[in-house]
């Protein structure tokens, strides 16, 4: 094989050849150099004129390897072109440049790929206030990562002619045994992503799952979510059964929360009065009570004709669910007080029993007066003895009836009964 040299008429030196070879790679250096420090900073400069940072930064993250990537490349050449190799050298350095332009290749990607979520955390997310993302973002980096890294090392295995297969077959395997014994844990884990990217639970919100368990969620992890009720308890619920329950969120869709309060008036109250005191009594707590929406107005309606009352509901909206407390303290008192006022009375519950002609009172008491008279004529003389006469005291008195006390009035068998 000709030389290098040879071919352009100088002769073949045994110096030569490593001469030309070391030249080729101060070249290589020399324009790596010129490259990091003069070509490159001139294309950043173009990129200032885009409205994002983000090429800014993708650019950056590949500085330094492809300032590697152009000594390796001017190495490779100088060696390759210049020296006489044989083909099992040649294969050496085809193997090494292609080992070192793998690892360039998954620091490149890694760079792109880390960059790229740093900047959606810094800007996007930060603006909007997505915690999903700045909590979710992250772990897939990672993840991401850790692949980028295991692809990268199975191609440098292929390179190097070392059989990858069963060792993909085993990481299959292994990854199977893995995940049957982390399944409580996995399950969790994807539980928690679900409860994250669905956005209706933040910290900060307060719920009440189907258990009956309330409170303000503290925090959501990716194994549990952390509830802090009104007794100031912590409750743990693992992520898999808090994602499988009925949830109910009392500050979504809106921080207000409606007040419905429920109220009933005596029969024989005006009604188109009570409805008249009612929407005054509505009116002036939405003016005065901080907590209350006076834009949403107040609302009225009958609801029905219960046994004691003729119930109705009033329905007014407050701030947020503390001022709902507030709001229907507020309205209950100067319901009451307004009815207090007006002569409008809330009954007790009270029953009325109706009976037949046959069962008034004067029949009834009739009646217990003839079985008490005659129990009496009936009765057997006592034995003599204490203990005998104390044996019929007591059968007596297990034996009397009750006498029902019913008042009834002139015009009717009708009868309130105590």
């Amino acid at each position: 094989m000709i030389s290098f040299p040879a071919r352009f008429g100088l002769g073949d030196p045994a110096w030569l050849d490593p001469a030309i070879t070391a030249v080729g790679i101060l070249i290589s250096l020399i324009a790596a150099v010129v490259f990091y420090k003069l070509i490159f900073p001139l294309i950043l400069r173009v990129t200032q004129w885009t409205p994002t940072d983000l090429d800014t930064r993708m650019l950056s993250a590949t500085r330094w390897p492809l300032t590697m990537a152009i000594v390796i490349l001017g190495v490779y050449l100088s060696v390759v072109i210049t020296l006489d190799l044989d083909t099992g050298q040649r294969d050496q350095a085809d193997t090494i440049a292609g080992l070192l332009g793998i690892v360039l290749g998954v620091l490149v990607v890694v760079a792109l790929f880390s960059n790229a979520m740093d900047w959606y955390l810094e800007n996007l997310a930060a603006r909007t206030h997505h915690l999903v993302d700045l909590r979710l973002f992250p772990l897939l980096r990672r993840v991401s990562v850790v692949i980028i890294y295991g692809l990268g090392a199975l191609l440098i295995l292929d390179l190097l002619d070392i059989n990858i297969s069963p060792l993909i077959a085993g990481l299959g395997i292994g990854g199977l045994a893995v995940a049957l014994a982390l399944q409580p844990t996995l399950a969790n884990l994807f539980a928690g992503t679900y409860v994250m990217t669905e956005g209706v639970i933040t910290p900060g919100d307060y719920i009440e799952l189907e258990g009956g368990v309330s409170g303000y969620v503290v925090e959501v992890g990716w194994r549990s979510t952390r509830i802090r009720t009104w007794r100031n308890n912590l409750v743990i619920v693992p992520n898999n059964r808090f994602a499988e329950t009925i949830i109910t969120n009392y500050q979504r869709p809106a921080l207000a929360v409606n007040v419905w309060l429920q109220c009933g008036i005596s029969y024989d109250s005006d009604l188109y009065h009570v409805e008249r005191v009612c929407r005054e009594v509505m009116d002036d707590v939405l003016d005065t009570n901080a907590h209350a929406i006076k834009e949403y107005g107040g609302w009225f309606g009958f609801d029905n004709f219960g046994d004691s009352n003729v119930n109705f509901w009033l329905f007014v909206q407050a701030k947020d669910r503390w001022g709902s407390f507030e709001l229907q303290t507020a309205l209950m008192q100067a319901l009451h007080h307004r009815f207090k006022n007006e002569g409008i009375v809330i009954n007790y519950p009270v029953r009325s029993l109706q009976f037949p002609k046959e069962w008034g009172p004067e029949a009834l008491l009739e009646r217990n007066g003839q079985e008490a008279g005659g129990a009496g004529s009936g009765d057997r003389e006592p034995e003599e003895g204490g203990a005998g006469t104390e044996a019929s005291r007591r059968s007596s008195s297990r034996r009397s009836p009750r006498t029902l006390h019913v008042s009834q009035e002139d015009s009717g068998p009708e009868a309130d009964v105590e």
